[in-house]
């Protein structure tokens, strides 16, 4: 990771004035905070971008469990995305849950969208809904992780997690601070699931996704697990103007670890619109 999960010098959301006024909303991954999109952005120009620390995250607001945490999420992303487009729709970018809240804004508010740039959305029920073979495998482990975290075995799940959704290295070898920041987050990836895996917001719903003006860009790691493939496949299937870069040797976290080469289709994505 580019910077330690776990300093929060940062307000609850971060800045970055690339040489334009034109404004992106950037929304992060699980167990990260708005400070995960500053190796990307620093490739970019002619843009300010506008991170958030999603729920639970960074230094917002800590995550009720009465909460539907994915609905909150999308509230308050959709109000800052009002206050930046006063003078007219603007780009966002979404990794992973954050590309599903992306994604959620572009089917319920699409006034607010000039164009989309999503890292590896994990809206594994698009692959459900397409009848893809690796969902049923995908969700039989997930509910696995999900019940070691409800029976209090939260390092046994965190290892599990990062080991499928991580940067490549071990947890055990993560710094302490970012382990005990994980750590203290991991319940929020089952907080998630009712949409995720069953799409329980109607992301999915008839003639959403195909409702889409927006240009979209699809960005996945070549080395992530099967169900991102299967994912992407079903959201490219169903978007009208959608391209897709895959990156070799990449993972989940490949608009961090991989930056340099993401940045170029993300500056011409941006350029196009």
């Amino acid at each position: 990771m580019p910077e330690d999960l776990h300093h929060f010098a940062a307000p609850s959301h971060r800045v970055w004035n690339r040489g334009g006024a034109r404004p992106v909303l950037a929304l992060h991954c699980s167990l990260a905070h708005a400070g995960a999109w500053s190796a990307l952005v620093e490739h970019l120009t002619g843009v300010t971008v506008m991170a958030t620390d999603a729920p639970g995250h960074g230094r917002a607001a800590e995550w009720l469990p009465t909460q539907d945490m994915h609905a909150r999420a999308t509230a308050e992303s959709i109000a800052m995305a009002e206050t930046l487009a006063e003078a007219g729709p603007i780009d966002l970018f979404g990794h992973s849950f954050g590309g599903t809240v992306a994604l959620r804004i572009a089917v319920e508010r699409p006034d607010l969208v000039r164009s989309l740039t999503l890292v590896e959305p994990v809206i594994f029920a698009a692959a459900n809904a397409a009848d893809d073979p690796a969902y049923a495998p995908f969700r039989a482990a997930h509910l696995a992780f999900g019940a070691l975290v409800q029976a209090g075995r939260r390092d046994e799940a965190a290892a599990l997690f990062h080991a499928h959704w991580g940067s490549g290295d071990r947890f055990a070898d993560l710094p302490e601070r970012m382990r005990d920041y994980i750590l203290d987050r991991i319940h929020l990836i089952v907080a998630q699931n009712a949409v995720l895996l069953d799409d329980a917001a109607g992301i999915l719903r008839v003639g959403g996704l195909e409702a889409i003006t927006a240009p979209v860009l699809l960005v996945d790691g070549a080395s992530s697990p099967p169900i991102i493939e299967a994912v992407q496949t079903a959201l490219t299937a169903r978007l009208r103007h959608v391209q897709r870069l895959t990156v070799p040797g990449a993972a989940h976290m490949v608009s961090i670890t991989h930056a340099a080469a993401v940045a170029p289709a993300v500056q011409a994505h941006l350029g196009a619109c």
